[in-house]
């Protein structure tokens, strides 16, 4: 039997919605065999084509840009609307949601975004039930990506990894002994709100130096502008680091000077605040030999490795998967998440740091992995 199953991604910047069709779960042994052979013989995919498993199908896929002064309202009218397009009047037999921001998962509650307004304590599972009268799962788009890369992408084969992703913020998902883990209450993988410079710029949610105020795409966008307007003016630079081997973890960016250090008065960048300029204009203008662009840049790569380094010290695992813009940054981020990962990780404590496989479709293929889990 065919199902249809729809996977909705409310996004940082954008909303996504895709049509998937699943077949019937029993498979004829040679399906089995076919099944058992893409286990086996996986390797990391060399582009962002997804590795599709024999019993789902990508139909149609919507995406759109969310202007910025949308609020919580609009994004749920606007992927409603997306979500009846691509069923053209045909029942889903499951929705599976990524939402980026906390979820109580069990109630299917969306705890806050920090870039939209108006999704507090929002129950959007139960009004995305109502409205398409199906069973449906939400959960954090880091966790939803993890998953979906666990199961079709750059995870297939491996029991215990973290996927992160660097764009509008910074988050994490896990999985352990080849299933989701999400802690106690659900926040389990904030890897962006982790520490790593406490005498660093001030974070929305209120610490110093988080690895989402140093790394992710807005705020390094919003340094570069503030840097330009104050260039000539430095902070001092910040003290090295220890690393697990008795060295020390140099910060590779000086003393660059964060956006709210710059000009007046501390603030951090609110919710839906957009600068000028993006992450990517950044990482094109440090490619281009910009020496401003390119210290923000590798402030932020230094930023996410000792984050990683520290992460896989507490859990040990044995892949790390990046997603996200800021991940197209080009190869000297990536030497200096890799460097700095590993000079913060003990001995002993091995993993490999990747691309993600499913590029920005990674929430939209773990959308559809969640929905079959409550179709079983």
């Amino acid at each position: 039997m065919t199902r249809l199953v729809l996977a909705l991604d409310f996004g940082g910047t954008k909303l996504s919605a895709a049509l998937f069709k699943r077949e019937s779960s029993r498979q004829g042994s040679n399906e089995r065999q076919e099944e058992q052979t893409l286990s086996s013989s996986w390797r990391p995919l060399p582009s962002s084509r997804p590795l599709r498993e024999p019993l789902s199908t990508l139909l149609d896929l919507r995406r759109v840009i969310t202007p910025a002064d949308a609020d919580a309202a609009y994004e749920l009218a606007t992927i409603l609307a997306l979500a009846r397009e691509l069923l053209a009047g045909r029942p889903p037999a499951a929705v599976g949601v990524s939402f980026g921001g906390p979820v109580a998962v069990a109630a299917g509650l969306v705890r806050r975004s920090d870039h939209v307004p108006g999704w507090d304590n929002f129950p959007l599972r139960d009004r995305l039930a109502a409205a398409f009268g199906c069973p449906v799962a939400v959960d954090n788009d880091a966790n939803v990506a993890a998953l979906g890369e666990h199961h079709f992408g750059a995870g297939h084969g491996f029991d215990d990894l973290i996927y992160v992703t660097v764009s509008t913020g910074v988050g994490g998902g896990w999985i352990l002994g080849g299933r989701p883990w999400r802690g106690h209450e659900g926040l389990a993988g904030e890897i962006g709100h982790t520490v790593v410079d406490p005498h660093g710029p001030l974070c929305l949610c209120g610490k110093r130096g988080c690895v989402e105020r140093l790394a992710s795409g807005p705020y390094m966008a919003a340094d570069y502008e503030q840097g330009s307007r104050g260039a000539g003016e430095q902070r001092e630079e910040a003290p090295p680091r220890p690393s697990g081997e008795g060295t020390l973890i140099p910060s590779p960016w000086g003393g660059v000077r964060g956006v709210s250090e710059v000009g007046g008065e501390e603030r951090p960048l609110p919710p839906g605040e957009r600068t000028r300029i993006t992450g990517r204009d950044v990482a094109e203008r440090a490619a281009a030999g910009d020496e401003g662009a390119r210290a923000i840049l590798l402030r932020g790569a230094w930023a996410l490795g000792v984050g990683l380094g520290n992460a896989a010290n507490l859990i040990n695992p044995q892949r790390v998967i990046l997603g996200g813009g800021v991940t197209k940054a080009g190869e000297a981020w990536w030497a200096e998440v890799r460097r700095a990962a590993a000079a913060t990780a003990v001995a002993g404590v091995t993993f490999d740091i990747v691309p993600a496989a499913l590029g920005d479709d990674a929430p939209l293929w773990g959308a559809l992995a969640l929905a079959a889990e409550i179709t079983r």
